[in-house]
């Protein structure tokens, strides 16, 4: 039988006191949280025959001004998650015609990577759903108190990135390529 997050603290709060006093439960919520969001947006992609990382790199694509186009290396600093096996990523998008590959301009050694219609079409049509998925996340929450949590979320982010321990900018994922 799996256990809870409030069987886990339990847990933790009678076999480990001395962690439970120091532990921070609602990180380990948000990890949770965190865990079923990542798998929510694997299931609603894969229901469009992508991968993570491929949905990853055509919004990345999509938000940046029309003609939805970058540099390999723009675009590897421009993903929320990283992906470590872009190249492939890249080689799976042009096959499947979601992105093409043009001459640099700038740099005649270089391919710039630009979101072809059927890219933006497609990206265009799994948002809604996602967006759709999200709402049902957090339908207990009021606005103001979406508000509140995300308020809280940028500062525990100012908070990591003021020290000196320097914090990844993106989420590794290992079944991201």
């Amino acid at each position: 039988m799996e256990k809870g997050m409030e069987d886990i603290l339990q847990l933790n709060q009678d076999n480990w006191p001395e962690c439970a006093k120091t532990s921070f439960p609602a990180l380990l919520r948000l990890t949770q949280v965190n865990n079923i969001f990542i798998q929510i947006i694997k299931e609603c992609v894969e229901s469009f025959g992508l991968q993570s990382a491929d949905f990853n790199l055509l919004t990345c694509l999509r938000r940046n001004p029309a003609p939805h186009v970058l540099s390999p290396t723009d675009l590897y600093q421009s993903m929320l998650f990283s992906s470590g096996g872009l190249t492939k990523v890249l080689t799976r998008l042009q096959k499947m015609e979601l992105i093409e590959r043009i001459d640099n301009p700038e740099d005649k050694r270089s391919k710039l990577v630009i979101l072809s219609g059927k890219g933006k079409a497609l990206v265009e049509d799994i948002m809604p759903v996602l967006h759709q998925k999200e709402r049902r996340m957090v339908e207990a929450l009021s606005d103001e108190d979406l508000k509140s949590l995300d308020e809280l979320m940028q500062r525990i982010m100012q908070s990591m990135n003021s020290g000196s321990q320097i914090y990844p900018t993106r989420i590794q994922f290992s079944d991201m390529a």
